[in-house]
């Protein structure tokens, strides 16, 4: 496994975070179905910290209400890595994704964790949706 970069390293140092994350966690979905999780594993994960886009969940964010704060601004928020993989299950999906953000009051952070779980629901079509899960 590679060494992870020093905190506060940059982009310079996210290629090494992803090539870590691909060590550790062997790839073991179809490449479509892992592409599809990445998508929205980010796409929540830039949600639940800036606030853009949080209307697209409802189920996942209902909690947070209209006025709430987001704790970093999108121009000081990066993913640094992501991977997607089984857990558990083939119905079900974990997105692991490391990033770095600066918050409200100007303190920045990388190598910051947050995990999106997923499960797999299928239509009467046959047609399958990898569907978000509410943090607990």
């Amino acid at each position: 496994m590679s060494a992870l970069p020093p905190h506060g390293e940059g982009t310079v140092g996210d290629r090494a975070v992803q090539q870590s994350l691909e060590a550790a966690w062997p790839a073991d979905l179809p490449a479509a179905e892992e592409k599809e999780l990445l998508a929205a594993g980010r796409a929540l994960l830039r949600a639940d910290a800036t606030g853009i886009g949080r209307a697209q969940w409802p189920a996942v964010f209902s909690g947070l209400g209209e006025g709430v704060a987001p704790a970093f601004a999108a121009a000081r928020f990066r993913v640094q890595a992501a991977i997607a993989r089984r857990d558990g299950s083939a119905d079900k999906a974990v997105v692991h994704l490391v990033w770095a953000g600066t918050d409200r009051g100007g303190t920045f952070t990388d190598l910051r964790i947050t995990d999106w779980h997923f499960t797999r629901t299928t239509s009467r079509k046959g047609a399958s949706t990898w569907t978000p899960q509410p943090r607990t």
